[in-house]
């Protein structure tokens, strides 16, 4: 469950993060995260805490529950 959780993840913040021109640098910044924090979310290397999630959702102005759907890939 943790594994399909970070894939969906991974992949939807990259998607939610390219769709506003975002560099991952910029994310990181602007959601007070490290880009190496970054850059292992969107490689589905770590769980982040929903405190984090919770930012990079405010940051790309979508609900948590879009960065978690299922990406049925």
């Amino acid at each position: 469950m943790i594994l399909t959780v970070n894939k969906n993840l991974a992949y939807n913040v990259k998607i939610e993060r390219n769709k506003r021109l975002l560099t991952q640098e910029q994310l990181a910044e602007m959601a007070d995260i490290s880009v190496k924090h970054v850059v292992m979310i969107e490689n589905g290397k770590v769980s982040p805490s929903l405190n984090v999630v919770a930012s990079i959702a405010k940051v790309l102005n979508v609900s948590i529950d879009i960065l978690i759907a299922d990406i049925n890939l």
